[in-house]
C-alpha cells in the first residue's frame, strides 16, 4: 500500500497499537493501521469523509470506526495512556489558555446551539477550545464551550488534579480570587499577572511568564489540523474527539524527536 504524507511512521504505529482495544472474536477488524492513517488523514485535511483516497479502504468503514471509538471513549484513553508515559516523569510547569474556532456552515444549523456548544460572536459562530499544557507546549486537557463564554468559569474544569508542586501559567484573564485559592490549594503555584483595577498588587514570577507562549505555540500547531482549525462537526463531541486526535499526534512527534 502506498504511504501517504499524514500516516503514521513506524515508530508512531509502534507506539498506539498496543494501546488499541483488544480485537473482538469472530469476523477480523478492518486493518487498525490503515483505518487510523485514514482518520488522521481527515484530521489533517478537513476534507469531506466521502473524498478519503481510495488507499484507506472504504470512507464509510473508517467513519463508522472513529464513531464507534469516539462513543466507546477509546481516543479519551487514547490521548491519557500516551500522556501518562511523561507525567510519571512530572510536569512542574503548565498553562492554560483557549482559542477560538470558527464553525463551519455545515456544522452550523443547529436547534440549540448551546447544546451543540456553539455560539454567535462577533466573528460569526464560533466554538472555544479550552487547553491546559505541559512546559514542551504539549497538550495535557482539552475541554469546549460556547464562542462567548468567558473563560474563568471553564479553568475549574482545567485545573483539577494538579501535580503537586506546579506552577500554573495563565494571563490576566484568569486573575480571580477562586481560581488562585484552587490553584493554591493544591500545594502548586499560580504565575498569574494581576488586572489593573486590583487593589493590592500580587506578586507572580515575570520569568516563569515568560513561557506562557508554549500555550499559544501548542494551540497555533493544532490549528495545522485543518478538521481543528475549522469546526465542521454538527456535534461538539466528535470536533473535541479530533482535538484530542490532534493531541496525540503531537504527542507520538514529541516521543519520536526525543527518541
Amino acid at each position: 500500500m502506498a504511504h501517504g504524507r499524514y500516516d503514521l511512521t513506524e515508530f508512531e504505529w509502534n507506539v498506539i497499537k498496543p494501546l488499541l482495544p483488544n480485537k473482538a472474536r469472530g469476523v477480523p477488524r478492518v486493518d487498525d493501521r490503515r483505518v487510523l492513517n485514514g482518520i488522521f488523514y481527515q484530521l489533517r485535511s478537513g476534507s469531506p469523509w466521502a473524498d478519503l483516497p481510495e488507499r484507506y479502504g472504504p470512507y464509510t468503514t473508517v467513519y463508522n470506526r472513529f464513531n464507534r471509538w469516539r462513543k466507546a471513549g477509546v481516543w479519551n484513553r487514547l490521548m491519557d495512556a500516551i500522556i501518562a508515559v511523561y507525567e510519571a516523569k512530572g510536569q512542574k510547569l503548565q498553562m492554560i489558555d483557549s482559542t477560538s474556532v470558527r464553525v463551519h456552515q455545515q456544522a452550523a444549523a443547529q436547534k440549540n446551539r448551546m447544546e451543540f456548544v456553539v455560539s454567535v460572536s462577533r466573528g460569526g459562530l464560533t466554538t472555544k477550545m479550552h487547553l491546559r499544557v505541559n512546559e514542551h507546549g504539549l497538550p495535557l486537557q482539552i475541554e469546549l464551550s460556547p464562542g462567548q463564554a468567558h473563560d474563568a468559569p471553564m479553568a475549574e474544569l482545567l485545573l483539577q488534579d494538579l501535580p503537586k508542586g506546579t506552577s500554573l501559567l495563565a494571563d490576566r484573564g484568569y486573575d480571580a480570587d477562586w481560581i488562585r485559592e484552587m490553584i493554591e490549594d493544591q500545594n502548586c503555584t499560580p504565575v498569574i499577572p494581576p488586572k489593573s483595577n486590583r487593589r493590592q498588587e500580587i506578586p507572580f514570577s515575570k520569568r516563569k511568564y515568560k513561557k506562557r507562549n508554549l500555550v499559544e505555540r501548542c494551540i497555533n500547531k493544532l490549528k495545522q489540523f485543518r478538521h481543528i482549525a475549522t469546526r465542521y462537526d454538527r456535534y461538539a463531541s466528535a470536533y473535541l474527539a479530533f482535538a484530542k486526535l490532534g493531541a496525540i499526534r503531537l504527542w507520538l512527534r514529541f516521543y519520536e524527536s526525543a527518541a
